[in-house]
């Protein structure tokens, strides 16, 4: 993309909010995903990136960079639509750092199609998979590990709650991770550990502009009050806030929008 998207949050400044502690990332290799997995490294995370095996390079890039940091990363190639995939992703992790601290589940697939007709079922079926199962796949391998003071957040989206005509699966997943969020939070607060969902608009991520035109991809987020698409690193703090418990202890089932002025979603 021209220009790269920012991740390293130049104007960020960490405090040490997750020292000791081991994150799960999927999709960090890139967009959002990648920016949350650099700032969890700044404030103090060993990190596992959970990628797809087209997405090597970048992750290796993000991995070096978290190195760089002086933290640990861990790459892991495979899929989250396969439930034994997120069972042996979440071992790893424990085998190779011992612990398992925050898990954020941020991979999506996203396809824009202009009518109904035109989705087929195995897009309506690869979305939902990617979407929203591997979310509940990720979590339910995640949670044996979790203790109280640890944290889930999700990315959502602000397609979850107005829509898009444009992204029928998408969307409809979206709205799908925000009432995950808030039933898994309901079922999981007696064990002490928090699940949020962080519901972006407009990002300058790949996922957001690949399947555009190149003009329509230079018009994206203009809409916004702000006049422009949030970079990934406008966004990453928010998981960085749920993350760590110094920040929202008493903080569990939201949804936090965070989208450019804009004040119609809920």
């Amino acid at each position: 993309m021209t220009p790269r998207p920012e991740y390293k949050g130049a104007n960020y400044r960490p405090a040490g909010k997750l020292e000791g502690k081991v994150a799960i990332v999927t999709g960090g290799d890139s967009g959002i995903g990648r920016s949350v997995a650099y700032l969890f490294a700044r404030e103090g995370a060993d990190v596992a990136i959970v990628h797809l095996e087209a997405e090597q390079p970048d992750a290796r890039e993000v991995r070096d960079g978290i190195r760089e940091l002086g933290r640990r990363a861990l790459l892991i190639q495979g899929d989250v639509r396969d439930p034994d995939f997120c069972e042996r992703a979440v071992a790893q992790t424990i085998k190779t750092f011992g612990q398992l601290n925050i898990l954020v589940n941020n991979a999506a697939y996203q396809n824009r199609k202009e009518s109904i007709d035109e989705i087929t079922n195995e897009d309506w079926d690869r979305t939902f998979r990617t979407n929203i199962y591997g979310y509940f796949y990720m979590a339910r391998a995640s949670v044996k590990h979790l203790t109280p003071g640890d944290a889930i957040v999700n990315c959502g989206s602000i397609t979850g709650l107005e829509g898009n005509k444009e992204l029928l699966d998408y969307s409809s997943t979206k709205g799908a991770i925000h009432a995950f969020t808030k039933s898994l939070a309901q079922n999981l607060v007696e064990r002490g550990v928090r699940v949020n969902c962080v519901s972006p608009g407009p990002v300058w991520t790949p996922l957001n502009v690949v399947d555009k035109p190149a003009d329509e991809a230079g018009k994206h987020g203009q809409k916004t009050p702000m006049g422009r698409p949030a970079q990934p690193d406008e966004i990453a703090p928010a998981f960085v806030f749920f993350a760590s418990e110094g920040d929202s202890s008493y903080i569990t089932g939201e949804v936090l929008t965070l989208l450019g002025g804009e004040t119609r979603a809920a």
